[in-house]
């Protein structure tokens, strides 16, 4: 069932999504003074995940070496001040996307339902370390679209790849008896569509798309064999980080993966991938078994 979160928490959650949203907001200036919008809600979320226990010390201190790194690599003419900001804040936000840090206590808003018949219990959390480490890549890190017309051609190259991913990957899923049909469409559904989203689909393609496949074509000169090469990388990376949900699983999410490093290598913007990545998470667990058949484990 849905579980029953305080109040105190919710708010530093929606704070944060909020922050995610403002990235694509433009500054708001006084003067000479910019000040990036999404820097209001992600401070008013950290204060307020501190106060409800959500985020501890140690926590916040790697968040604010993640942002630091971030901000020189981002800004910095040095070369090597680049590569070892570059390296550090890339562990910084693997380590906070796989939970591998202190100072995170992620509330659960799906506790151990059984969604599906024949599914495991199923058990989401809402990741503020993950959900963080994504509004940091996002906000310093990747390419947004930022006009209409960016927009729309962003759009325009995401749908026909996003349906080509979604039937490769679900009709892989049910030819290996990995999932079947299981429409279910209701409030759970519609709560693990939002959290998903904010707190895992833009972390990991921020990660995977907007930095380290967009690094990997920047060093190879932005060749189209290059941008191949940097596109692959980013998939099998991908799936290799799905490998604890076992084979079947990080083989069906390396398959997602090159649709994802296919949007974005089309579109060269991180709406394409986190559009085509929600919709197929979002069908997945709307029409089918979810998370997978006990039986194909």
């Amino acid at each position: 069932m849905v579980n029953t979160i305080a109040p105190s928490i919710i708010l530093a959650l929606i704070l944060l999504a909020a922050a995610i949203a403002a990235t694509w907001a433009g500054a708001i200036r006084a003067g000479r003074i910019a000040i990036s919008p999404w820097l209001i809600p992600f401070i008013a979320a950290s204060c307020g995940a501190y106060a409800a226990g959500i985020l501890q010390p140690a926590g916040a201190l790697a968040l604010a070496i993640s942002a630091s790194c971030a901000q020189v690599w981002r800004n910095s003419a040095n070369k090597a001040a680049r590569l070892v900001s570059g390296i550090v804040l890339l562990l910084a936000i693997f380590a906070l996307g796989t939970h591998k840090l202190p100072g995170f206590d992620n509330p659960i808003v799906i506790a151990a339902q059984t969604l599906s018949p024949g599914a495991p219990p199923f058990t989401q959390y809402a990741n503020f370390d993950k959900g963080a480490a994504g509004l940091i890549l996002l906000a310093l890190a990747c390419r947004k679209s930022g006009t209409s017309a960016q927009w729309r051609i962003t759009l325009q190259r995401a749908l026909p790849i996003g349906a080509i991913t979604v039937i490769a990957v679900l009709g892989t899923a049910m030819a290996t008896a990995y999932v079947r049909l299981d429409p279910k469409f209701n409030e759970t559904a519609a709560i693990f569509i939002t959290v998903n989203l904010f707190f895992t689909v833009v972390a990991e393609e921020a990660l995977f798309r907007g930095f380290i496949q967009q690094q990997l074509t920047d060093m190879a000169g932005s060749t189209k064999p290059a941008a191949a090469i940097a596109a692959f990388v980013s998939a099998v990376l991908f799936g290799a980080a799905h490998v604890g949900g076992g084979a079947t699983f990080a083989a069906l999410a390396t398959l997602a993966g090159f649709g994802y490093a296919w949007a974005y290598q089309a579109s060269g913007r991180i709406e394409a991938p986190i559009l085509v990545h929600c919709v197929v998470n979002a069908i997945h667990f709307t029409c089918f078994t979810y998370p997978y058949l006990i039986e194909a484990r």
